[in-house]
């Protein structure tokens, strides 16, 4: 399109004025060249006063841009270089496109010229360094795009000229640092994205500046951890988005303090636990999908009352606990879709009855369709989602077991009743064992079997005879193992008595009772396994049946341990004098050593001995007979080796 006259007046003026133009002036209007007023290489629209030059091999800012023109596109060109004069007659300038050029650098001022810029983008350039002035005129700006270049660092000031800049993209850059006051200066800004950079902290001071932000994306980071307070003074902050941080391990609660947060997407991140959320009144939408969260605790969401959709899809879950959605009163949509999960039990919804869910997403999990499913086939309307046949992550929920309904959906169970009348379970049983009742001595360690079967496989929990209710869980001297069995620790008088062990699963329930009788010491014997007791450590994989315990059935076979303790106290013994003796000869050997290598060191120091050495001396004078003394001979030598 080209600038003309026609553009610039009403349609019906146009024709009145051109009744009245001269024949030469009329001829003259409808030969005019198409390309007046605008580059070459470029097209122009006179009613949108846009220009657009895009992918024309360009190497400099073409000559002849009307001065009018508001919008402007030099994208995917061979520009290097901004200077304050290549646009400096375009002050009615208000989107400018210099996207996928070849600019290594901008020079101050180079936008001084266009206060009324608004949309500024620079994508997929070379700019390693945004100088402190480039953006320098840019006060109605509103969105500046920075991403895709190789910006290293973000200095203090980079935008404190842009008041009224609203949407900010700085991702895809190789940035390592952000100074503390790289974003002063902008109160309006509303979104930003640092996303694909190598940053390995987030930079909670420089965030700290943004009281006015609403969304904000941080993704595929190398950060390790967010610290407590890193959003701090963001009180407007709706969105946040931290994706794709595989050093992420733990989120602290004090790392969303302050913040009133409507959508939270952790995802594709190292977590293995639901995050405490609960001071976040006002989320509806959270997304916790692509993490290693094996198990929801009950009460995990505890106050998210507000909260519509969870998403925690592709994740390692393998169990969802009762109550794990206590609270929970606006759900609408619930997607645990591609997980490990081999059941969803009514449990989980404790106000189901008055909540609005509307979606379930179980699809691509191994369900076992068992009575524990039976509630979802007795909702009317469904809450199974049916599945995009177009998405291959997206699928109908089907049972993985028993081997008669193998390969059904539950959609297909929902609609076919007799299909449905095979959603069965079976109560546990309670296997007897022969060892018990046990006895064992005081401050030995107790092992009360109990196994049972069923379908679903029955969870098995202790009543103690002080009628204390044990389950897997519980922690202490006296525990339950995942295989059902009590272990009782350094058992005392006290833990005598009947033990009942009941198996629980949807069906019904089954238990067995099994008594322990803990025989008493001696005073010597009690003071000795004291004084033993602070050295050995029970669990020591020798001692017991490979959990560090005296079995009933070991204890049994050596006379309710008593054999094997002594046996397991004298090689203590013999240990414990070995080890001293050992100890003892190495520290005198030691100091042996030592010395002789001072007097090897010494010796050494004194350089080199002769190997013999001669000595003269002048004998003395004796008296021979009648007093006369008799000279000897001259002096005379001795010689003596050294060794």
């Amino acid at each position: 399109m080209v600038f003309s006259l026609a553009s610039c007046v009403p349609a019906r003026s146009f024709l009145h004025l051109l009744l009245f133009l001269p024949v030469p002036l009329l001829l003259l209007l409808l030969c005019a060249t198409p390309a007046a007023g605008c580059p070459a290489r470029c097209e122009c629209s006179v009613p949108t006063r846009s220009v657009s030059c895009h992918r024309r091999r360009l190497a400099a800012i073409p000559e002849g841009i009307p001065i009018e023109t508001r919008l402007l596109d030099l994208s995917k060109n061979k520009l290097r270089s901004l200077a304050p004069q290549n646009f400096s007659q375009l002050q009615q300038l208000e989107d400018l496109d210099l996207s996928a050029n070849l600019l290594s650098s901008v020079e101050p001022g180079s936008f001084r010229a266009q206060p009324r810029l608004r949309y500024l983008r620079l994508r997929g350039n070379q700019l390693t360094l945004l100088p402190r002035g480039a953006l320098a005129g840019l006060g109605d700006l509103r969105l500046l795009d920075l991403s895709q270049n190789k910006l290293v660092i973000l200095l203090d000031g980079a935008f404190e000229e842009q008041l009224r800049l609203e949407t900010l993209e700085l991702s895809d850059n190789e940035l390592v640092f952000v100074a503390p006051r790289a974003f002063v200066g902008l109160p309006s800004l509303r979104q930003l994205a640092l996303e694909r950079c190598n940053l390995s902290a987030v930079p909670g001071q420089a965030l700290s500046q943004l009281r006015g932000l609403e969304s904000l994306r941080l993704s595929q980071l190398n950060v390790a951890e967010v610290p407590p307070h890193t959003f701090r003074n963001m009180p407007h902050l709706r969105h946040l988005e931290l994706q794709h941080l595989p050093l992420l391990e733990a989120l602290p609660s004090p790392a969303f303090l302050g913040l009133n947060l409507s959508t939270l997407a952790v995802t594709h991140t190292n977590l293995s636990a639901v995050p405490a959320l609960g001071h976040l009144r006002h989320l509806t939408h959270l997304n916790l999908s692509h993490s290693r969260v094996r198990v929801l605790r009950a009460g995990g969401f505890r106050g998210l009352a507000r909260l519509e959709e969870l998403r925690l899809r592709s994740s390692a879950l393998e169990r969802i606990e009762h109550d794990a959605f206590l609270g929970m009163y606006s759900l609408r949509l619930l997607d645990v879709s591609s997980n490990r999960l081999a059941t969803l039990e009514r449990s989980a919804f404790p106000e189901l009855h008055e909540v609005s869910l509307q979606t379930l997403a179980i699809g691509r999990n191994p369900l076992v369709c068992d009575c524990r499913l039976r509630w979802l086939l007795q909702r009317v309307p469904p809450l199974l989602h049916t599945g995009d046949k177009n998405n291959p992550e997206d699928a109908q929920p089907e049972c993985s077991a028993p081997a008669s309904l193998a390969s059904k959906t539950l959609r297909e169970m929902w609609a076919d009743p007799l299909l449905a009348r095979l959603v069965t379970c079976t109560k546990p049983r309670v296997i007897a064992v022969a060892t018990q009742p046990v006895q064992v001595e005081e401050g030995q360690r107790a092992w009360l079997n109990c196994s049972a079967d069923g379908a679903p496989p029955p969870s098995v929990s202790w009543v103690t005879p002080s009628r204390r209710h044990l389950t897997v869980k519980s922690t202490g001297r006296v525990v339950v193992h995942s295989d059902g069995s009590l272990e009782v620790r350094m058992a005392e008088r006290q833990d005598s008595g009947v033990y009942v062990c009941v198996a629980s699963n949807p069906a019904g329930n089954a238990s067995l009772s099994a008594s322990l009788a803990v025989k008493s010491l001696s005073a010597r014997d009690r003071a000795l396994l004291a004084n033993r007791s602070l050295h050995y450590d029970y669990t020591d994989a020798d001692y017991g049946n490979g959990h560090g315990v005296a079995s009933p059935h070991n204890a049994s076979l050596h006379g309710n341990g008593t054999d094997r303790y002594a046996r397991v106290r004298v090689a203590l013994d013999f240990t414990t004098i070995l080890v001293s003796t050992a100890m003892g000869c190495l520290s005198f050997l030691g100091v042996v050593l030592f010395c002789f290598l001072l007097l090897f060191a010494w010796s050494r120091g004194k350089g080199k001995h002769r190997g013999s050495v001669d000595i003269q001396y002048v004998p003395r004078k004796r008296k021979a007979g009648g007093n006369e003394v008799q000279e000897t001979s001259g002096p005379r030598r001795v010689n003596m080796k050294m060794i």
